[in-house]
């Protein structure tokens, strides 16, 4: 991980595990009162996005850590929980809403597993079925870097059957994954794009043969996997380049051992527009036909979308007929003239993505 500067709040300046992260630098940790002296120093750099991906902040998470994943007000939410472990990474994609999301964004992990911990205790002690992932503020896989939390979280999982994990990534760093007892309880998932993408808008990502070469040994190790063609980003070939990642896909993983695939293409809040092109002067993605969604959010044509899904949808079927495919955010229309059925005809959305989970975590 690419830290230059490293910050610790002193409320958790006693911490063994913010310690035990310091250790790997070859730097000191300053130590600072107050979470603003932070902010200011990254607001003062002449690209603050990128200082707060070099700048890492340890912290005291202050909210809960199991959240609901927020959604999007109009469309269909999948019902996800949160971990909220921290904030941000140091991979740098153009199409990234943390960047306007987060004022200013900052690297930042909360080191208070002693809350933490009994939280997320709480929630595996009900015996409702759960869907929980790391990955909606941060990626999971990067703290594998510093921390034991994959260590801590997966035999933990493992010991119940109620919830399931997922640890979602852009990187390859499934290293410490492969002795954990994870009793089909954890979920690997990985982003995917394009070669084409992943070369212009994902800097310091992983390739896609990395990606998927990680997912391999992770089937090989028994562990349930997942997959998220999100965003897919519209422009000339781009269907073709897409049923391409497919065939790669379906040529390393076996669908009986993916649990779901989703689907979503690009959109953005307004706010990240002059972002791009201030960070990512060459990037066309912002230029595409794009109006303003029922969230605000600025999306392409709903026509451009659904024509653009049902090839997507289609290209996986014929690898994986009974793939469970559900979309990121898109309305009951889409889902009908794409799929033929609206997920309120079987249950709800949630409720499908947690008979999926059932099927292949072994939940009950």
């Amino acid at each position: 991980m690419p830290i230059s500067k490293c910050y610790i709040h002193e409320q958790v300046a006693d911490s063994k595990i913010a310690a035990e992260i310091i250790s790997r630098f070859d730097f000191s940790c300053e130590t600072v009162q107050d979470a603003k002296q932070v902010y200011k120093k990254i607001l003062e750099a002449k690209d603050p996005v990128k200082k707060g991906k070099e700048t890492l902040f340890l912290t005291k998470n202050k909210g809960a850590f199991v959240r609901n994943c927020p959604g999007t007000r109009k469309y269909l939410c999948c019902g996800y929980k949160i971990l909220h472990i921290g904030t941000y990474c140091y991979m740098d994609c153009s199409y990234c809403i943390l960047q306007a999301y987060f004022h200013p964004p900052v690297l930042q992990y909360y080191v208070n597993h002693d809350d933490l911990l009994p939280e997320l205790f709480t929630l595996l002690s009900q015996k409702n079925i759960s869907r929980i992932g790391t990955g909606e503020f941060t990626d999971s896989l990067i703290w594998d870097q510093l921390t034991d939390l994959s260590g801590i979280l997966v035999p933990k999982f493992a010991e119940q059957s109620h919830a399931v994990l997922e640890l979602k990534t852009k990187t390859a760093s499934i290293e410490k994954l492969e002795f954990l007892d994870h009793n089909k309880k954890t979920i690997v998932s990985w982003s995917l794009n394009t070669e084409k993408i992943i070369a212009t808008e994902e800097r310091n990502t992983s390739s896609l043969h990395h990606r998927l070469a990680a997912a391999a040994k992770c089937q090989s190790w028994g562990y349930p996997l997942a997959f998220h063609f999100d965003p897919m980003v519209i422009y000339d070939n781009s269907i073709k380049d897409y049923k391409e990642v497919i065939d790669f896909l379906f040529s390393y993983i076996l669908p009986e051992n993916i649990v779901w695939i989703s689907l979503g293409t690009f959109r953005f809040m307004p706010g990240l527009k002059p972002i791009v092109q201030k960070r990512f002067a060459d990037s066309k993605i912002i230029y595409g036909e794009f109006i303003t969604g029922l969230d605000s959010k600025m999306r392409y044509f709903k026509p451009l979308r659904i024509n653009f899904y049902e090839k997507i949808i289609s290209h996986i079927i014929k690898f994986a007929p009974k793939m469970l495919i559900y979309f990121c955010m898109e309305d009951q229309e889409v889902w009908r003239k794409t799929m033929g059925f609206e997920p309120s005809e079987h249950g709800g959305l949630p409720h499908m993505l947690d008979q999926a989970a059932i099927l292949h975590c072994g939940l009950g």
